[in-house]
């Protein structure tokens, strides 16, 4: 009896090392992946990501009504958002009404023969790019994930909620601030009164995307700070002491998608150089938390 009950404990410490091996062997075979295997793994990220936006873009197509006069000519229009806010902000400061629009001397037009079609087309897609942004950045995080350690992840958890927060944003930024002032000063430009201002679609357009997705991208200067600084390509000391060629890098960024005038760079500047004072706040204390676990490990 005493024999039958040995050869029990033997059998069963066989299966659970049976057992462990297999898992092992699971494991190692998960972590030795080729680099053809990374590329497949990264090819159907891109695949699920480029299908998440031809399907909001699909719909946006469908809303091209909706999409066009409200939206995209919606900053066109003297009576936009925007412009009612900087009036009452000139007459509550006591300027009048110097900051009031009362007209848009410029007209929108189509010279080419699939001119709106293709305005029609990008617009989708750029829409559905917006859109479907936070299932683009989880299938990015899904990519990079199982290279984190758990504490890593476990840091990192609010970065998909975070950087689509900072994207839309950039976006509304652009939408409401840059691309008025730009549509204003632009559309009420004139060299001579001889000359009237018909801008094509595509110009139109294009001005627009430009304004909106410069700007949502770069709201996600604090995200490219973040995984910088746990790269160890960035420190706080570093942004601190270029603080002031950040500046002009600003200025030269607020000078290119906006109107070259000081009212307008300076509106643009101030949330660029809050983000940039906000990314060294970040990159400081992803410096001390690494400091802290490389004295915790020591001991």
């Amino acid at each position: 009896m005493l024999k039958d009950h040995s050869f029990f404990i033997f059998a069963e410490t066989r299966t659970c090392n049976q057992i462990r091996n297999q898992i092992k062997a699971k494991m190692s075979s998960e972590k030795e992946m080729t680099f053809l295997d990374h590329l497949e793994e990264l090819r159907w990220h891109l695949i699920r990501a480029s299908l998440s936006i031809v399907i909001v873009a699909s719909v946006a197509f469908l809303l091209k009504g909706f999409i066009f006069d409200y939206i995209l000519f919606g900053p066109k229009k003297p009576d936009f958002i925007t412009y009612r806010w900087f009036c009452e902000l000139s007459q509550t400061l006591g300027q009048g009404n110097s900051f009031c629009i009362t007209e848009m001397p410029f007209r929108i037009q189509s010279r080419t023969l699939a001119g709106q079609f293709s305005a029609h087309l990008w617009t989708s897609i750029l829409a559905g790019f917006i859109i479907a942004f936070p299932y683009i950045i989880f299938e990015f995080w899904r990519f990079i994930s199982p290279g984190l350690l758990a504490s890593e992840r476990k840091n990192a958890r609010g970065f998909i909620f975070i950087a689509s927060i900072l994207f839309f944003l950039g976006v509304l930024f652009g939408y409401y601030i840059v691309t008025p002032l730009s549509i204003n000063f632009l559309g009420n430009y004139t060299v001579s009164d001889e000359v009237f201002n018909d801008f094509d679609l595509s110009s139109y357009i294009g001005m627009l995307r430009a304004s909106v997705l410069a700007s949502g991208l770069i709201f996600e200067l604090p995200i490219l700070i973040y995984f910088f600084t746990k790269i160890g390509l960035i420190t706080p000391n570093f942004l601190r002491k270029n603080r002031k060629f950040a500046l002009v890098i600003v200025l030269s960024l607020s000078a290119i998608i906006t109107p070259p005038d000081i009212a307008s760079q300076i509106i643009v500047t101030i949330p660029i150089l809050i983000l940039y004072e906000l990314s060294i706040w970040i990159s400081r204390w992803v410096h001390k938390r690494q400091q802290k676990m490389a004295s915790t490990a020591v001991k």
